[in-house]
């Protein structure tokens, strides 16, 4: 084994037993129905009974129930200690015109929802949606073949990472993600995204965001579990996925995505 691959090994058991601590009550009392239900304390030697090789993770996104609230962002932010003006996840308003103009915004992230829409553009939309975004964590990632040290790789379940212990924070994975997931983290000088919090799948728990959605717009789930939500989705529903002509084979999949959106 390289010393890379040990490293990175170790890096995945620290994040296994629960490294980072859970800041949100609330957030905490939500967990996978496909997971086990052992959740190993933080701190605890014991690596959790979740065996990531055999789950093949996805998230969706149902457009139609989202109400641009920003719950999901202030979890986020919380959850992971987001640095004030950075996003790991955001949700952007799009207000379409009579005449096919597009308006875009996305005020702080949504993490405090949305102003009213300028008057003028209330007078011509013809209609608007909120787009929930955040990491892709897509199959063919260029975040991941940009990366020059390999800070960025798949770990097990489909989770696409950065190991920081090896982040030089070159910036290459930030320009080279189509979707702009990525930003500097100037608290870590380091590369930074959506992991879809990662610490808390391992320990049985769901994605901050998941949890607060008052709507059920977002759902994470094991596609290769017949009771998983995202697999229904995945095999009986007409999704969508971001940039398709990109061709980085997406784990986030729409549902009602309007092809305005970029």
């Amino acid at each position: 084994m390289t010393r890379l691959a040990s490293h990175r090994r170790q890096f995945l058991i620290k994040l296994l037993v629960g490294t980072v601590t859970t800041v949100t009550a609330l957030i905490v009392g939500k967990r996978l129905p496909q997971a086990a239900e052992t959740v190993v304390p933080v701190n605890s030697t014991q690596q959790p009974s979740v065996d990531m090789s055999k789950q093949r993770y996805a998230f969706v996104v149902d457009v139609n129930k989202c109400i641009g609230c920003g719950n999901c962002v202030k979890a986020c932010t919380e959850e992971n200690f987001v640095p004030e003006g950075d996003y790991r996840t955001w949700v952007e308003r799009y207000a379409v015109t009579q005449t096919g103009d597009i308006h875009v915004d996305s005020p702080k992230g949504a993490i405090d929802s949305f102003p009213p829409l300028d008057a003028e553009i209330t007078k011509q939309t013809r209609w608007t949606a909120f787009i929930p975004k955040l990491c892709n964590h897509c199959q063919n990632a260029p975040c991941i073949q940009a990366c020059p040290v390999g800070a960025t790789f798949r770990a097990p379940g489909g989770f696409v990472l950065v190991d920081p212990k090896h982040c030089i924070g070159c910036g290459y994975c930030i320009q080279a993600c189509p979707f702009g997931a990525r930003f500097f983290n100037r608290e870590t000088q380091m590369a930074d995204k959506c992991t879809w919090c990662y610490h808390r799948i391992v320990k049985g728990l769901l994605p901050a965001c998941v949890t607060v959605c008052p709507t059920g717009s977002r759902t994470f789930g094991d596609l290769n579990s017949t009771d998983s939500i995202v697999a229904k989705v995945f095999h009986e529903d007409k999704w969508q996925e971001l940039k398709p002509a990109m061709h980085t084979k997406s784990a986030c999949f729409y549902l009602g995505l309007p092809r305005q959106v970029v």
